[in-house]
């Protein structure tokens, strides 16, 4: 018997190449939490694309790796939460201090439904 879809974790739901990040940066929507920011631009893949960013500042490799495995960690069990059909950047700045992924997305969730709120 194999694991439900959601949790798989497909090489197509990740954002690789430089010019994607780059295309993300100049036409997204930003939304800033603390130690975060979520930059979000529709796309055509019919699925939500995930995209990492951590800062240099955030000293040692161990730790930007482990954050980076949160924020997957979040995007791939809690998919439906985030906004769908768009590729999304996560970039974490030296004040980051989420430390599972259901915290993550809780913050995740908060900022997203503030902005909706606000238009």
């Amino acid at each position: 018997m194999s694991p439900p879809e959601r949790f798989f974790f497909p090489k197509e739901c990740v954002i690789r190449k430089s010019g994607e990040f780059d295309r993300v940066f100049k036409g997204g929507t930003r939304f800033h939490g603390k130690g975060f920011s979520l930059i979000v631009l529709e796309n055509s893949c019919g699925f939500s694309r995930l995209g990492i960013s951590v800062h240099r500042r955030v000293k040692g490799a161990v730790k930007r790796n482990r954050i980076k495995r949160i924020i997957r960690e979040s995007f791939r069990l809690q998919r439906k939460q985030y906004p769908a059909h768009s590729d999304i950047v996560f970039t974490v700045r030296p004040d980051f201090v989420l430390d599972s992924p259901g915290e993550i997305t809780e913050k995740v969730v908060e900022l997203i439904g503030q902005a909706t709120v606000g238009r």
